[in-house]
């Protein structure tokens, strides 16, 4: 037996050990919680004294910590690396459908899951074996959370900086609070984007109309003003046309409360995103680069291959793993990239998360973004993330809903008939709202000219 065989069998014998003073005997090596304990309804597990959770949970890390070999290693954020194993609880703050797709994803592995989320019967709720109902600022909720899982995710970005202070010091959070901290903040984000080599569109601090006008004038027009925090699909953003919009502009976005900031307006051909992923042992992978357009500033379709040449869609893949190895990311970081006519990539903006730009990874690639993202934050070796087939993949809003599953049940629509199949997911919300995210489809086909054809010829999409 090895140095190290010696070290995993010592801590999973640890392991055993607390648990039966628990009552459980488990090999997992995780917080593997039963059912009952799961819905909080067992009076003995709730009885159990925190002293003997600590020894339990003790024993769990030092665990996983021996079969990783890894029992000296950190992150970025000074947390101690673990590895969990499948069987073991997940938490995730959010409730959302990137949540729900991460569940799913996990269940497939063998891993239970746990959900903060203030709405009822959240898309992620559905799926997952708990929901803890309470706000994300909810502190003493945060701390259930930490309680009954063995590693914690987030799905969005603005996670209040008190709850992620204390999930980073009760619990393990892989994704640490640095990339949170620098991404839920433009201006931070930009210098770190540009900390790594990495261009971004010209841009300027503003904080007032003089400097409005001045850097306006300085970057000509048309510009876009934004809002440093909060803002999604297009809100938080003003184009602006013409010196005029400038005092209506700063005093709209004035009202947020936040920084702002004036990005020069960059004239591309395409607008294109990576998704990589890293772990906290420091493997990184990449996805193929999607090619994405948008109407109304959300998104409408990726296509992939993106329709590029082959050496920017490399290099793309390049810049998104130079800014995950940069900033230390773990889990996924999705990269949002201009391409200009002269072949110039520019970064616009970040997202630390699973990315609605890489749902077309759930069919058409080896590993699809979820389970990649389990991967990385439970620290098992990254899988493969080359594509299997070209894919169209199509967002289905509100006013979608309704006539998509109408023609989705006509022959007219089949793969026979259209040369396309079609994979169809809904996210369990219950209001249809116009814009509203409710599902996706990818559309898997040799010819991505075929799926477009289908979303032209099914006429849900053409108002």
């Amino acid at each position: 037996m090895t140095d190290m065989n010696k070290e995993s069998s010592r801590g999973s014998e640890a392991f055993q050990q607390a648990d039966s003073a628990n009552g459980n005997v488990s090999m997992s090596g995780t917080n593997n919680l039963s059912n009952s304990e799961i819905a909080g309804a067992n009076p003995a597990v709730q009885s159990v004294k925190a002293a003997d959770r600590s020894v339990v949970a003790d024993a769990r890390i030092q665990a996983t910590e021996f079969a990783a070999g890894t029992e000296s290693a950190k992150d970025a954020d000074g947390q101690k690396q673990r590895t969990i194993l499948p069987g073991g609880t997940i938490g995730i703050l959010g409730g959302g459908q990137l949540g729900r797709m991460l569940t799913l994803a996990g269940r497939n592995m063998g891993y239970r899951f746990v959900t903060l989320e203030p709405g009822p019967d959240s898309p992620c709720g559905q799926v997952a074996d708990r929901q803890i109902e309470a706000s994300y600022d909810d502190v003493e909720a945060a701390r259930e959370l930490a309680k009954v899982s063995d590693v914690i995710t987030y799905e969005f970005e603005n996670v209040d900086a008190a709850v992620t202070k204390l999930l980073t010091q009760e619990a393990y959070v892989p994704q640490g609070s640095s990339l949170l901290y620098t991404t839920q903040h433009r201006l931070r984000e930009k210098r770190a984007i540009e900390a790594a080599g990495v261009r971004v569109a010209p841009y300027a601090e503003i904080t007032s109309v003089q400097e409005l006008h001045e850097a306006a004038a300085r970057f000509g027009m048309p510009c876009v003003l934004k809002t440093a925090t909060g803002g999604y699909d297009g809100k938080g953003q003003w184009v602006i046309r013409s010196a005029d919009e400038v005092p209506a502009a700063f005093e709209e976005l004035s009202r947020a409360g936040t920084d702002l900031v004036l990005e020069q307006f960059i004239r591309f051909e395409h607008e294109i995103s990576v998704i990589a992923a890293r772990s906290p042992r420091g493997e990184v992978k990449a996805f193929p680069a999607a090619e994405n357009i948008h109407i109304d500033n959300i998104l409408h379709l990726s296509i992939v291959p993106a329709r590029i040449d082959k050496r920017i869609q490399d290099e793309a893949e390049r810049l998104a793993i130079r800014i995950a190895e940069s900033m230390e990311a773990v889990g996924l970081i999705a990269v949002e990239m201009f391409l200009t006519e002269d072949g110039e990539l520019f970064v616009n903006e970040l997202a630390p998360r699973p990315h609605n730009s890489g749902h077309y990874t759930m069919e058409a690639c080896h590993t699809s973004q979820f389970e990649q993202h389990i991967r990385a934050i439970c620290n098992l070796p990254l899988g493969y993330a080359g594509l299997l087939t070209p894919v169209v993949m199509v967002n289905v809003l509100g006013e979608h809903v309704e006539p998509l599953l109408k023609w989705i049940g006509q022959d007219e629509s089949g793969a026979e008939a259209s040369g396309v199949t079609a994979k169809l997911h809904l996210y369990g919300k219950h209001e249809a709202k116009i814009k509203r995210k409710m599902g996706h489809v990818n559309l898997l086909t040799e010819d991505y000219d075929l799926a477009l054809k289908w979303i032209e010829k099914s006429g849900i999409w053409n108002s």
